[in-house]
């Protein structure tokens, strides 16, 4: 794999998380009790062989550059190639107005160029999967296609979710892309997973950028399906796609499953992250805990049932916490009572309250919030 490149697009367009991302990029929303979204794209890549990988900025940024750094945790601090961050096109623009992705493609058009890999992977961690890449490309290169299209069939399409849906042939041409469509009868989804050569790469920022268009899906792939050869590689893997409040707490609980756990972290090797030097979590001789993940640094003197505790998490004597995600540093006071909750990072719930949100709309309390 060391003819080949990716670019991470940490594009939000079409993602309705702006609970979770009014303070930070798509890419650092956490995930899975110790994980940020990024860390699942950047790995695949990593167990995959490949050692130059871009990450296009977006706005606030900073949480971002705190958990990559230099690249260190996912073996990406070399000489040669390794992690390289993509500053946006508006960094230096006052009062500028974003166009699309394929902006930030163009302003960072000398990194492509620079980079000796004949053959580059756009992916998006708005998708996080455990995928191998090195069958991907070997089909990829053996079919001759321009582009090929990572795709999955999924047996449910849920309306508060974004999907980009397409349909194959029988010679696995992609015949038609759709970009979030109303009407959702064909359930091959997209997983914004595109490998192509670097030429063509070049080739569709050009012919964008010079027609005014500026969505790379959409622009880029979707409107030359009849100029390109794009296929598609169906995958099996379980998938998470996050793109909604509601599918964030969703993916969330269906991890606390062991065989989507399992699948998840396992599959195709590990799942790398930030690491962090803290205790083990501590559970008093007055804690109850049934089917939770939690990371470590947690002390635990509740009950907690059917929740993802992240790093530093404190639950207080007979504190109950069901269904509830509860991010970093979070506290939770004694005899207070959560259900169907989000907190993000750093809140604190007082002594003795209550709070209880719907499973298909969870309660989210915002970052340093004092309840």
């Amino acid at each position: 794999m060391n003819n080949v490149m990716a670019i991470l697009n940490n594009n939000p367009q079409g993602i309705s998380l702006k609970e979770l991302t009014g303070h930070r990029s798509l890419a650092s929303v956490p995930i899975a009790s110790r994980y940020r979204l990024i860390d699942f794209p950047l790995s695949n890549l990593v167990n995959s062989g490949i050692d130059n990988v871009g990450i296009l900025l977006e706005s606030r940024f900073r949480s971002l550059l705190d958990h990559i750094g230099p690249g260190k945790a996912w073996g990406l601090d070399t000489k040669n190639d390794g992690l390289f961050l993509l500053p946006p096109a508006h960094i230096n623009k006052t009062g500028h107005v974003y166009k699309g992705d394929i902006e930030n493609f163009q302003a960072n058009l000398d990194y492509i160029h620079r980079s000796s890999q004949e053959y580059v992977i756009v992916s998006y961690p708005s998708i996080v999967c455990n995928i191998d890449y090195v069958p991907i490309v070997k089909q990829h290169i053996d079919s001759r296609a321009d582009i090929t299209v990572v795709y999955k069939d999924l047996e449910t399409l849920y309306k508060d979710s974004h999907y980009t849906t397409i349909n194959i042939n029988d010679d696995n041409r992609i015949t038609d892309m759709k970009i979030n469509p109303d009407t959702r009868k064909n359930t091959q989804v997209s997983l914004k997973r595109y490998i192509m050569r670097k030429d063509i790469l070049l080739e569709i920022i050009d012919q964008c950028v010079s027609t005014g268009q500026w969505d790379f899906e959409k622009n880029g792939v979707s409107a030359n399906l009849q100029n390109y050869n794009v296929q598609g590689y169906e995958i099996h893997n379980y998938i998470a796609i996050i793109s909604s409040l509601s599918e964030y707490y969703r993916r969330n609980m269906e991890l606390l499953q062991p065989k989507i756990f399992n699948d998840f972290f396992s599959t195709n090797g590990p799942v790398f992250t930030k690491p962090k030097d803290e205790a083990a979590t501590k559970y008093t001789s007055k804690a109850r805990v049934h089917n939770i993940i939690a990371a470590n640094g947690c002390l635990i003197n509740g009950e907690v049932e059917k929740s993802v505790l992240f790093r530093g998490v404190k639950i207080g004597e007979n504190a109950s916490v069901k269904n509830s995600i509860v991010m970093q540093k979070s506290q939770v006071g004694q005899g207070a009572e959560l259900e169907n909750v989000i907190l993000d990072k750093n809140v604190t719930i007082t002594p003795g309250k209550k709070l209880k949100g719907d499973p298909s709309f969870p309660l989210i309390i915002d970052k340093n919030s004092i309840i």
